[in-house]
């Protein structure tokens, strides 16, 4: 299709179903507060009736405790189930007693990994509470009104339901005109006595039936079939002044009061060219949330896949009232507190309590329930190229052509939708891409990679293989009536495959079969895109609520994880093509909480503009600090046409992002980075270059974020966590611990203000080798070619020096240290090397080895993994002493087995730098060197 006849369609499209086409976002296909009816009524705060703990209910077991809370006109009590978690954590389920209908519960495996294992708690029944002592931590319940403490060393750090919000939609059988309550018979609940007092006054909600029934958006019904079915409860964090996470928003990295805006919502929608700084939904929704001061961090997870919204209000408390629980002296007159409200339109309260005390502890407690990033293949944190669409194999071959002409790296250079027959995925258009093996066989001749588009929806054609036989085998989508679903997506009239029946996640991986996808190789990766999943002519751009999934369940109870299970099946293709053999790379556009054990996500269609620049960073350290570490933003902007600086600076940004691609819209310019001027050209390839020096570095990075969930793109706080003045910084941030960016996000700057944390740090120019004690600030002189980045003093970085056309095209390539002093002249570092593409190193065949100098003078190389059996050619270079106030008279290297030997150097007096050239030795090798 010409692009011409493809705007074309487009407008016939448009018109047809009422889709217009803007410059920016239109915030009318999208839902406000007051216009989702349950958001509406959970967040009516006024004078809420409280619970209270049916005292005779209290059922105490060795690892959880459970009881019966009501309050009047409660059709039936709720179950409260409060369990103590290893790693120091806690969870709060509640359910109803009898529910009419089962209600949603993730299960178990999707994104929690496994049950979580419990510890024992010592509980303790008092006349008005019950106390609950953990290893390091107590829980407090309070029976009338029902509340919950969280204490850590007798502080406490977590309130739950203080503000008496919770509510509770009860299910309820919906009758022909309306809805009203019926309860079941509890004869045989072993609360009955505590409960049958309680259940005969009709719900507090059904006495306002405001849309508890149908519910309208533009021209689309909810039947809502089950009724109102909503939750809500509040949660404060007590203590704490900053809290973080809940992505994915185009807004601050510390999360704003809501108290006269918008909630924060949850809820994975295609909002292309979205707002700034506002809180509406997004492609993905983590709902956790992290809370921080000069003395503990602490997590909290809301598991909830349904349409979430979250308010927020930062106020204080009085420090005596609180004295009793909190541990604080009655000298502070005030005591900062983070009150927050959950509500979700479906499902349970299930919320887990992470109590720290470290971000390191938090990143490892949320992450042994949901998993972390696997060590991706060193490939996919290299470059990608990718625009929507490089238009035929001919186009892809000069592209191939053009990186290595102006000596730019790449790793990955990607196809559109546009690569298909008629969006049919998983095919090729025999016009444009008649040969795509071998096309994919001319580019991997230089280690390098492709990647092609393979979205969720199907085309309705029963010529169309993979719709004909999911049709046939009953694996479609269907709507409230049983019928199957049909929207409309790329392809025209389109159905959708069900991923959350687990035969359907088998059909889909074995589509990435080589005989089933034909033309397909090894080298041939995928991107899920419009797995929200998205509709062009739905409520919101997306599915109907009501629509109909595996076991009866509803579309609204499971929305916001359906993009996870596009995603799994697609890396369980991968993983089935190659027999388990090859580390898979899949980006996808919607994510949950869990969707970091699959790989890669992005921020999806963002701006040509400096605003969306200068957000990619606080979004990119949100997504970082819950776990979605392998994340990036699109260099340049999807939409419109960067001007040259612009696109600079975004490259410059990007190459410090963990997931780094350009991509751009069908109608903007190319904007390759050899058709820049030749001043904008040279920075752009050396921002590449950068990258791919420190490959090594970010690959180390991802193998240890693996282990400990933490981030790799970290905001300034976790490393420097009791300096308050990092709490809020958003234009700065570590990558790892041993590098400090401050990207240029202005036009036509000339200085930036760089703040240096640590009153104990010193810091080095990354150009200059400039030295600077750290707290302070700043003002760093820039020009084009200027990134301002600054190694951090006590850290030894791994280095390529050898910069090649990909990543691996020369796996053995020799190794170069970057040591920088500390104040104490120290340093210390690792490297991690490996076949970079497969899952040997989780059989332990890999090299770690850690590096230390000491007080300047004595560097050592130690194994870290003495049981791994790894070999490779690659060896030492050279290394790089930053720091040295005296030039070293000598340098002697000692190898066990062999005559110790004096080494050729050199020392900058400018610079301090010292040199250390060919010592020879291979990595996998212990040495000690003498610097004299």
């Amino acid at each position: 299709m010409t692009q011409a006849a493809y705007h074309g369609w487009i407008f016939v499209l448009c018109l047809a179903f009422n889709i217009r086409v803007f410059e920016t976002v239109d915030r009318n296909n999208f839902k406000t507060c007051q216009q989702s009816g349950f958001c509406k009524r959970q967040r009516k705060w006024e004078m809420p009736t409280k619970f209270n703990v049916l005292d005779d209910s209290i059922e105490i077991q060795p690892t959880f405790v459970r009881f019966l809370v009501s309050k009047e006109k409660v059709r039936q009590p709720l179950v409260v189930e409060l369990f103590g978690l290893v790693n120091n954590s806690v969870r709060l389920k509640v359910k109803e007693l009898n529910p009419e209908k089962p209600r949603y519960e993730i299960p178990v495996g999707d994104v929690l990994l496994k049950e979580p294992e419990q510890q024992r708690l010592d509980a303790q029944k008092e006349a008005e509470r019950l106390v609950l002592k953990m290893e390091t931590g107590t829980i407090v319940v309070t029976f009338v009104p029902f509340t919950i403490d969280i204490l850590s060393d007798e502080r406490r750090i977590f309130s739950i339901n203080s503000l008496g919000c919770m509510k509770y939609e009860q299910t309820r059988i919906k009758k022909a005109k309306g809805v009203v309550g019926s309860i079941l018979s509890w004869a045989t609940s072993p609360f009955r006595s505590a409960a049958t007092e309680n259940s005969e006054p009709l719900d507090e909600e059904e006495e306002d039936e405001t849309d508890a029934g149908e519910e309208m958006f533009h021209t689309h019904k909810d039947s809502k079939p089950n009724g109102p079915t909503s939750v809500g409860l509040d949660i404060t964090f007590a203590g704490y002044k900053h809290v973080y996470g809940i992505p994915e928003h185009a807004d601050t990295l510390v999360l704003k009061s809501t108290h006269d805006t918008e909630p924060y919502r949850l809820y994975n929608l295609d909002v292309f060219e979205y707002e700034l700084y506002n809180p509406m939904a997004l492609y993905g929704s983590v709902p956790l949330m992290i809370g921080h001061n000069t003395q503990q961090t602490v997590g909290l997870l809301w598991l909830n896949a349904a349409e979430t919204w979250i308010d927020i209000d930062y106020s204080t408390s009085d420090a005596g009232s609180v004295a009793r629980l909190s541990g604080l002296t009655e000298e502070n007159s005030e005591f900062p507190v983070v009150n927050t409200h959950w509500f979700s339109e479906s499902g349970i309260i299930d919320a887990f309590f992470f109590m720290g005390p470290t971000s390191s502890d938090v990143f490892l407690q949320y992450s042994s329930l949901t998993g972390t990033t696997p060590l991706p293949p060193l490939f996919s944190l290299g470059y990608h190229q990718s625009r929507w669409n490089y238009i035929d194999e001919e186009d892809i071959a000069n592209l191939d052509h053009e990186f290595d002409e102006h000596n730019i790296p790449v790793d990955v250079l990607w196809l559109d939708i546009e690569h298909t027959d008629g969006k049919r995925y998983f095919t090729w258009d025999s016009h444009k891409f008649r040969h795509p093996e071998e096309m994919l066989q001319n580019v991997s001749r230089k280690a390098r990679k492709m990647v092609t588009s393979v979205d969720p929806h199907l085309k309705r054609d029963k010529q169309y293989s993979v719709y004909s036989e999911a049709q046939s085998l009953g694996y479609l989508i269907v709507d409230r009536d049983g019928n199957e679903y049909e929207g409309w997506c790329w392809p025209g009239s389109s159905s959708w495959l069900d991923f959350t029946n687990p035969a359907i996640e088998k059909f889909w991986a074995e589509k990435f079969q080589f005989t089933q996808y034909k033309g397909s190789t090894k080298d041939l990766f995928t991107w899920n895109d419009m797995n929200e999943p998205s509709v062009f002519n739905g409520p919101e751009i997306t599915m109907h609520k009501d629509a109909k999934h595996f076991n009866g369940w509803e579309h609204r109870d499971l929305h916001n994880v359906f993009g996870l299970y596009v995603h799994r099946a697609s890396v369980n293709g991968q993983l089935l093509r190659s027999d388990n053999c090859c580390r898979p790379f899949v980006l996808a556009r919607s994510f949950f909480a869990g969707s970091q054990r699959y790989g890669a996500v992005w921020t999806g269609d963002n701006a040509a503009d400096w605003g969306h620049l200068k957000i990619s960073l606080s979004m990119m350290m949100s997504l970082n600090l819950v776990g979605m570490t392998f994340s990036g933003a699109d260099i340049g902007g999807f939409f419109k046409n960067p001007d040259e600086e612009l696109l600079t600076r975004w490259y410059q940004a990007g190459a410090f992002q963990p997931f780094f691609r350009a991509h751009a819209h069908l109608d903007t310019r190319r904007r390759e980075p050899w058709l820049q001027s030749a001043v904008h050209l040279a920075a752009i390839r050396e921002a590449i270059v950068i990258r791919y020096r420190l490959l090594l570095y970010w690959y180390l990075l991802f193998f240890k974020a693996e282990r400990s969930g933490g981030p790799i793109m970290k905001p300034l706080w976790v490393e420097f966590p009791s300096d308050s003045e990092t709490f809020t910084i958003e234009d700065e941030h570590m990558v790892g611990s041993a590098l400090l960016v401050h990207p240029v996000t202005e036009p036509k700057a000339l200085n930036v203000s760089v703040f240096m944390p640590g009153s104990d740090e010193v810091w080095y120019d990354f150009n200059s080798f400039q030295l600077y004690s750290g707290n302070q600030t700043l003002n760093v002189p820039v020009n084009l070619l200027k990134i301002p980045l600054f190694y951090r003093g006590g850290f030894i970085l791994p280095l390529r020096e050898r910069v090649r056309r990909s990543s691996t095209i020369a796996p053995d390539d020799p190794v170069s240290l970057f040591v920088t002093l500390s104040r104490e002249g120290n340093s210390k570092g690792e490297l991690f090397f490996d076949d970079f593409h497969s899952f040997a190193y989780q059989k332990g065949h890999y090299i770690h080895r850690e590096f230390r100098l000491h007080k300047g003078s004595h560097f050592t190389s130690r194994n870290l993994n003495p049981s791994g059996s790894f070999k490779t050619s690659a060896w030492i270079e050279r290394i790089y002493i930053l720091g040295l106030q005296t030039h070293p008279t000598s340098v002697i290297l000692s190898v066990a087995g062999s005559d110790s030997v004096r080494l050729d150097s050199s020392f900058s007096h400018e610079d301090k730098l010292f040199i250390i050239r060919k010592p020879g030795v291979n990595i996998a090798t212990d040495f000690d060197m003498v610097i004299e």
